[in-house]
Parts: C-alpha cells; structure tokens; sequence
C-alpha cells in the first residue's frame, strides 16, 4: 500500500511558498538566487515550500533555518499573493531575526542587508519587487 503525500495548499489547489522579508535593526535581508537558471541571479526574500502539516508560519521558520542556518520568528503575512508558475502560489511573510548570523546555504550566493533606502539597488525577482512598498513601511 502506497503513502499519499498531501501538500499545502490553498483554496484555489496552488502549492503554497512563503518568502520571508527578514528584518533585523531596521534592514532586510535580500537573497540572490543561484538556482533554478530561469531565476538565478535574481533576488528575492528567500523561503520555501509549506510541507504537509505546517502553517504557513512554521514552513518559514523552518525554511530560514535550511536555506540561511537562522532562528527567525514569522510577524504577519504581507499583502498579496502571487502565482510564481501554474500550482504554486507565493505568499511573503515580515518576519526577525532571533539568532544566527544567515549564510546562503541553499539556493542562493550572495546576501545582502537592506536598509530603505537601499531596496532598489538589487534586480529582484517580479514577485518580490510588487512587495517592496510593503517592506519599506517596515524599515521605517
């Protein structure tokens, strides 16, 4: 007998992906990914797929420890969502850091702090750049 596997998902089926806008003394945290190659060199607030069973609050909590060996606390969920491809919705999440110094462990290459005033010097990822207001408001 076979297991089924059931992903988070939303009312729509999508698969859902939390991103986090990481903050820490009044700066974000901005991840350049290394892949895929359809989106590497882009930037985006980094993150992952809900597993089954995890809030959306949790996947990220646990995502930020995978992708950048943190300890970080999910706040709230930012406004909008986004479908990154037909099945996968993205949802981004303000969230601070508690502990650990985030290194690009998976997926990416290069961080970088952000503070306001910094948040256009990066080529972010479409998804991610629809969000900025949002994060600004934050870093204030």
């Amino acid at each position: 007998m076979g297991t089924y596997r059931v992903e988070r998902q939303d009312d729509d089926g999508n698969r859902i992906v939390v991103g986090g806008a990481l903050i820490h003394r009044g700066r974000v945290l901005a991840a350049r990914r290394s892949a895929p190659p359809e989106v590497a060199g882009g930037w985006e607030f980094p993150g992952g797929k809900a597993e089954p069973g995890e809030t959306e609050q949790q996947a990220l909590e646990r995502e930020l420890r995978e992708e950048l060996g943190v300890r970080a606390r999910a706040l709230h969920r930012l406004p909008g969502s986004w479908l990154v491809r037909p099945g996968l919705e993205l949802r981004i999440w303000a969230a601070e850091l508690l502990t650990g110094e985030p290194q690009p462990l998976q997926d990416h290459d290069e961080l970088r702090w952000l503070g306001p005033t910094d948040l256009t010097t990066v080529d972010w990822l479409a998804h991610d750049r629809e969000v900025l207001p949002h994060v600004a408001a934050l870093l204030h």
